[in-house]
C-alpha cells in the first residue's frame, strides 16, 4: 500500500514525530521488500548492466552483520502475490508503466532505479546463507508484519508510509535514519547500538488536537492510497485544505494531507467523521464511495495470519491460500521462499506481470525468448486454478488454460495471452507432484530448458542449472548473438566460483595458481564500466539470458529442484559480464584472458565444451563477421510464438541444427495470442 506523501510530510517534522533510539538487543521485524529495495538504490549497486549481484550480496551481509554485532535478532517478511481481490491492479499497472520509462532513461545514459531482474531470489540466498529467518506471506505482507510486530511488542523496520497509520505498540523505524553503517559503542562497554528513529503514533495524533488514532485509517483511504483513487474523493478533499495553494507537487500533496488531519481532528470516532464526508459528496455516490471506503479501511485492522507460528513451529496458514485450495507443500514452499510470487500470480489470478529490464526498446521484450518456459510452468500449474474447482479433468485436458502476461510492448503495457502447454498425464495434478520421482522431474525440466543430461553429467552441480539455460537460450534467441557473447558469460560464471574459492581458508594454494591474480584482473574490468557506453544490442542479449535464467530457476524450484539451485549471488555481474564482452570483441581471447589462472582456463573449458555438446560446434568456433559487412535485413513476423529462427554465434546458425536434437515439448502456437497485445 502506501500513502502519498505521508512519509515525506513525517521526516520534515521529524524532531516533532520520532524519537531517537540506541537500538540493541531486541527482536526487530524487517519489511523485506522495502530493505532490499534500499540496499540496492542506496549502496551505489549498478542497475544499468543488469545487476551487479555479487555487489549487492556484499552490502546484505554487512547489514545484517552490523544486527548481529548489536545483538537485534532480525525477522524477515516478504510480500507475496498480488492481492486476489485484484483491487491494486490499477496501481500496479501504473507503477510496470513508470518502470519502462525508467528502463529507457537508463539505457540511454540517464537516471533512475530500477531493480536488477533477479533481486529478489538473491536477497532470500543471502538470508539463507546467514541463517536470518525470513517468511514470504502469500499476498502484501502490511497487515501480517503489523500483527507480528505487535504480538512480540518488538519494533518494525520499513519505508512503508502504512505504517504511520498503523497503531504499533513499539512503533517504526524508518530505513532512512537507521544507521546500521555507524555502529556505536556504548560508553564503558563493549557492547554496540544502532543509532535509530522511532515514529511515534500518539505523538503524531496529539500534534493535531489529540486526535483519535481510530481515525488513522480513514485518512488513509481519504488521501489516497494503493488501493483508492477516486476523482470523487478528489474534488471533496481539495475543498478541506486550509493552508495556503502552492505550485510543487511535493507541496500540494503536504497540502492535502495537513487539511486532512485538521479536518479529522475535529471528530471523535470514524463513522461520525465518514458520515459527514460522503455527505459533501453527490447523493448518487454516497453508498458506493461509502463502502469502498470502509472496505479499504479494513486493510489496517489486525491480520488472521499467524507469523508467529511461522517462525517458532514452521506452521504457515493463510486463509486466502486455504480458500483458493491449494496443495499443502505449495503453501509451505512459498512461505519458505521456495517458490516466486510469480506462482502465486499465476495461481490465484492466471496473470503474471513480467519487469521490465534495462533493454533494447526497439526489439520486442526479453521476456519473449522464455515464453515456451512460462507455458510448462503454467502447465503445472492450472489445474489447481480456482476456476477450475468444478471442471472435470477431461475438459481441462482439451482445453489448456490461458495466462495473461502483462509486459512491456514498444514503450507501453500491453496484456498478451499464452496458454499453458499440454503436459503428459503424470504432470497434470499439482498436488501430487511430490510423488514423482527425481527422474521424471528432471527429464520434464530438460526437455524444456533442450538439453540431454548427459551434456551436464561432466559439470559441477551448481553448474548444471544454469549451462542448461545457457543451451536454451542459444536455442530460442530471435536476434544475433555472438561468441564473445557467450565467452562472458561463462567468464562472468566463472569470476563467481573462483572468487568464492579465494575466500575459503582451505584453499590458499589457489593464490599461487593464479586465482586472485585473475579476480583481481576482472575487478578491473568492472570498474572501469563508467568509460564504456552501454551497448544497447549487448544489453538486451544478456537480458533475455537472465529472463532464460529467471525462468529456468522457478520451473526447477516448482518441480522441487531436481537440479541444485545454483548460488545466484555470484554467477552474474553485469558490469563485469559487459565489460568481458567489449574486450573480447575487440582484440582479447578467451584464453589470453584466462591464462593467468590454468585452473581457471581449465573449468572454463569444462563450461564451453559442455555448451559445444549441445550446440553444433561450428557456432562456438567462428569468429563475429566483421562489422563493416553490410547484411540484408531480415523479415520478422510478429507474433512472439514464432520466433523460432535462430541465433547466429558468429557466422553460424542455430536454427537448421536443432530441430531433431531434443525431444522438445509440443505447444500448439495456434492457440497463442488468439488475440493480438492489448495495450494498456
Amino acid at each position: 500500500m502506501g500513502i502519498r506523501g505521508l512519509m515525506s510530510y513525517v521526516e520534515d517534522h521529524s524532531s516533532q514525530f520520532f524519537v531517537d533510539l540506541k537500538l540493541r538487543d531486541t527482536k526487530i521485524i524487517i519489511d523485506g521488500y522495502a530493505l532490499f529495495h534500499r540496499l540496492c538504490f542506496d549502496s551505489n549497486v549498478d542497475l544499468q548492466h543488469g545487476g551487479d549481484y555479487d555487489s549487492f550480496t556484499d552490502v546484505t551481509q554487512r547489514f545484517f552483520e552490523s544486527l548481529f554485532a548489536c545483538k537485534i535478532h532480525p525477522y524477515v517478511v516478504l510480500d507475496g502475490g498480488c492481492d486476489v481481490s485484484d483491487k491494486k491492479l490499477l496501481t500496479l499497472k501504473d507503477r510496470a508503466r513508470e518502470k519502462i520509462q525508467v528502463a529507457h532513461s537508463l539505457s540511454v545514459g540517464g537516471r533512475g532505479n530500477l531493480l536488477p531482474l533477479l533481486i529478489r531470489e538473491v536477497f532470500i540466498q543471502v538470508l539463507n546463507k546467514l541463517h536470518v529467518d525470513f517468511v514470504q506471506c502469500f499476498s502484501e505482507a502490511d497487515r501480517d508484519i503489523m500483527t507480528l510486530a505487535n504480538h512480540w511488542n518488538c519494533p518494525v523496520l520499513t519505508m512503508d508510509s502504512d505504517f504511520c497509520i498503523f497503531d504499533l505498540k513499539a512503533g517504526f523505524c524508518p530505513l532512512i535514519g537507521f544507521q546500521w553503517k555507524n555502529l556505536t559503542v556504548i560508553k564503558d562497554t563493549l557492547h554496540y547500538y544502532i543509532p535509530a528513529r522511532r515514529f511515534s503514533v500518539d505523538k503524531f495524533c496529539s500534534h493535531f488536537n489529540n486526535m483519535n488514532k481510530a481515525l488513522l485509517p480513514l485518512f488513509a483511504v481519504l488521501c489516497g492510497n494503493d488501493y483508492i483513487n477516486l476523482p470523487a474523493l478528489d474534488t471533496v478533499v481539495s475543498r478541506m485544505s486550509l493552508t495556503p495553494g502552492t505550485s510543487n507537487t511535493k507541496g500540494r500533496k503536504h497540502q492535502r494531507i495537513l487539511g486532512l488531519l485538521n479536518w479529522l481532528s475535529n471528530f471523535n470516532e470514524p463513522a461520525e467523521a465518514l458520515n459527514n464526508f460522503v455527505k459533501c459528496l453527490k447523493t448518487n455516490d454516497r453508498e458506493m464511495v461509502r463502502e469502498l471506503l470502509c472496505g479499504s479501511m479494513e486493510e489496517y485492522q489486525p491480520s488472521p495470519v499467524k507469523l508467529q507460528d511461522f517462525f517458532q513451529h514452521g506452521a504457515y496458514v493463510s486463509p486466502c491460500a486455504t480458500n483458493l485450495g491449494l496443495p499443502e507443500w505449495i503453501q509451505l514452499a512459498l512461505a519458505k521462499g521456495q517458490l516466486s510470487p510469480f506462482v502465486c500470480d499465476a495461481l490465484s489470478l492466471r496473470r503474471t506481470i513480467l519487469q521490465t529490464q534495462v533493454e533494447n526498446m526497439q526489439r520486442p521484450s526479453a521476456h519473449v525468448v522464455s515464453v515456451s518456459i512460462r507455458k510448462v510452468i503454467y502447465g503445472l500449474l492450472q489445474n489447481s486454478s480456482p476456476d477450475l474447482n468444478n471442471v472435470s479433468q477431461s475438459t481441462v485436458s482439451k482445453q489448456p488454460m490461458a495466462f495473461s502476461e502483462v509486459e512491456r510492448i514498444d514503450k507501453n503495457i500491453g496484456t498478451v495471452v499464452t496458454h499453458a502447454v499440454k503436459l503428459p498425464e503424470e504432470y497434470r495434478e499439482l498436488g501430487r507432484l511430490t510423488e514423482l520421482s527425481l527422474s521424471k522431474r528432471k527429464s520434464l525440466l530438460l526437455e524444456t530448458l533442450k538439453v540431454k543430461e548427459g551434456v551436464l553429467d561432466p559439470l559441477p552441480a551448481s553448474w548444471k542449472l544454469p549451462v542448461a539455460v545457457t543451451c536454451f537460450w542459444l536455442q530460442s534467441l530471435e536476434a544475433k548473438a555472438t561468441l564473445h557473447h557467450v565467452q562472458a558469460l561463462l567468464m562472468g560464471m566463472l569470476c563467481g566460483q573462483l572468487h568464492k574459492m579465494t575466500r575459503e581458508p582451505d584453499n590458499e594454494g589457489l593464490h599461487v595458481d593464479g586465482a586472485k591474480l585473475l579476480c583481481d584482473q576482472f575487478l578491473k574490468v568492472k570498474e572501469n564500466k563508467l568509460q564504456r557506453k552501454l551497448n544497447l544490442d549487448t544489453a538486451h542479449v544478456f537480458c533475455q539470458w537472465q529472463c532464460c535464467l529467471q525462468m529456468g530457476f522457478y520451473l526447477n524450484q516448482l518441480l522441487l529442484t531436481p537440479l541444485p539451485e545454483p548460488d545466484l549471488t555470484w554467477l552474474y555481474s553485469g558490469t563485469l559480464v559487459h565489460g568481458l564482452s567489449q574486450e573480447l570483441s575487440a582484440s582479447s581471447s578467451a584464453e589470453s584472458i584466462l591464462s593467468v589462472c590454468p585452473r581457471a582456463w581449465q573449468l572454463y573449458n569444462q563450461l564451453f565444451h559442455a555448451l559445444k555438446s549441445a550446440v553444433p560446434s561450428e557456432c562456438l568456433s567462428q569468429k563475429e563477421k566483421s562489422k563493416t559487412r553490410k547484411k540484408k535485413p531480415r523479415k520478422r513476423d510478429a507474433s512472439r510464438t514464432k520466433h523460432r529462427v535462430g541465433i547466429s554465434l558468429g557466422t553460424g546458425s542455430l536454427h537448421d541444427h536443432v530441430s531433431n536434437s531434443f525431444g522438445l515439448l509440443t505447444v500448439d502456437d495456434s492457440e497463442d495470442h488468439g488475440q493480438g497485445p492489448e495495450l494498456e
